[in-house]
């Protein structure tokens, strides 16, 4: 009976996180537009927005690198605490600095925005829910925190102009702020942390950690489904680099008097297809969470891939929202499939395959756009699309492919030693 007041207790405690997790995502979805509005509007140059939006990409690719030994020397609770405390304190500087700093602040904001959600993402996939939530009840878990960042996405990005236009972007960034310090706030009534797992010792006896990071990528190279899984989510990572380019310019094709109606709907109904899914994987029976891991992400990977091409296809309004429906669905899928199958590794292992895959999505979405960038001033948003995805598509269906050779061969093992048992 304790055991089960504890884990209600937990489950409580991480509802509570789950909301000011989904304030604060809001207020950085908030902040991408208006902070982006105002990078131009200081320095009425297209290229610092470039730079700007570059700036945090990279410092979330080194963040990726540096989340796992951050972790292994400070508990979850307080790294996510304080993250949420400095991109505050950033805002707040921002606001405050007179004209003739405002622009190298912009990019301080940008690196600490960076590294700071990097950091809070890795904590909370491998750390938080893990250790909060009975392994029963993760698919649940992280379904939730899916739901809940869809759901301020759409609020952040629909908000956005009316809080700027009406408001200001002083008022927009000080929403922000309070935002942080709301999820700085629940961060704080998490439980105290188990004291993390000390580092492994090589065959010859001698400490391993002074390579944390080298160990995790041999065991990813020496482990080809969980390697070729973080792969494809870096090539996932550089074909939503490719949809999120091309859209504004396949909708301006579409209308240019209101270029921004087609955009609005398809993430609209993008996200309402994820939340649909969410509720779905949530409900699934404890048996049929099984194909909520690798397989599932691999498939789900094809079936979104799929989608998103087929969005730039010219077809009829509604089969192109029906098409958004499908891939925000497979979407919200993959994200939960992925979490899920990286959760299950050892304690010594996953915080720094979540900072290794941070970083490699880092990297495929920042070299996507600048391929992308430059490749849309050439091609059609369909070929450039087209091509970004289908490297998803065939790469996803060798990994299917894998996967299910794996578990052939486990079960004819499995088979095999039965018989001989009989």
């Amino acid at each position: 009976m304790p055991e089960a007041v504890t884990a209600s207790v937990r489950e409580r405690r991480y509802r509570i996180l789950v909301t000011g997790y989904a304030l604060s995502s809001y207020g950085s979805y908030l902040n991408v537009v208006a902070l982006n509005l105002y990078v131009y509007a200081v320095t009425d140059r297209a290229l610092a927005v470039g730079a700007f939006m570059a700036v945090r990409l990279a410092a979330g690719f080194v963040a990726g690198l540096l989340a796992a030994p951050i972790l292994a020397r400070w508990s979850a609770k307080g790294v996510m605490f304080w993250v949420n405390v400095v991109q505050a304190a950033v805002l707040a500087v921002l606001v405050v600095a007179p004209d003739t700093l405002r622009t190298p602040v912009l990019f301080v904001v940008s690196a600490v925005g960076g590294v700071t959600g990097t950091v809070f993402l890795v904590a909370l996939r491998s750390a938080v829910i893990p250790e909060m939530v009975t392994e029963e009840r993760r698919t649940w878990a992280n379904s939730l925190m899916v739901s809940a960042r869809s759901l301020a996405m759409v609020a952040g990005f629909a908000s956005a102009g009316v809080v700027v236009s009406l408001l200001g972007y002083t008022a927009a960034f000080l929403l922000d702020m309070a935002t942080f310090l709301v999820c700085a706030v629940a961060v704080a009534q998490l439980p105290a942390a188990r004291p993390a797992p000390g580092p492994a010792a090589d065959p010859a006896g001698s400490p391993a950690k002074r390579r944390r990071l080298p160990a995790a990528v041999v065991a990813l190279v020496g482990a080809p489904v969980l390697g070729l899984m973080v792969l494809l989510r870096g090539v996932d990572a550089l074909g939503s680099s490719s949809h999120n380019a091309a859209l504004p310019v396949y909708s301006t094709e579409l209308d240019t008097d209101s270029p921004a109606t087609f955009v609005s709907v398809f993430w609209c109904v993008w996200a309402l297809g994820n939340i649909l899914a969410q509720q779905v994987i949530q409900r699934l029976p404890r048996r049929s969470e099984q194909a909520l891991g690798a397989l599932g992400f691999g498939l789900g990977t094809i079936v979104m891939s799929g989608a998103f091409i087929l969005a730039f296809a010219g077809l009829p309004w509604t089969a192109t929202v029906l098409i958004a429906l499908v891939a925000g669905a497979a979407d919200g899928l993959t994200e939960v499939s992925y979490t899920q199958h990286l959760q299950t590794l050892p304690d010594g292992l996953r915080t720094h395959a979540f900072g290794l895959s941070a970083t490699v999505e880092s990297l495929g979405f920042g070299v996507g756009m600048i391929a992308v960038g430059a490749a849309l001033d050439v091609f059609s948003p369909l070929s450039v699309v087209a091509i970004a995805h289908g490297v998803a598509v065939v790469i996803a269906v060798v990994f299917v492919t894998l996967v299910l050779r794996r578990r052939t061969t486990a079960g004819s093992g499995a088979g095999a030693e039965a018989h001989a048992e009989v």
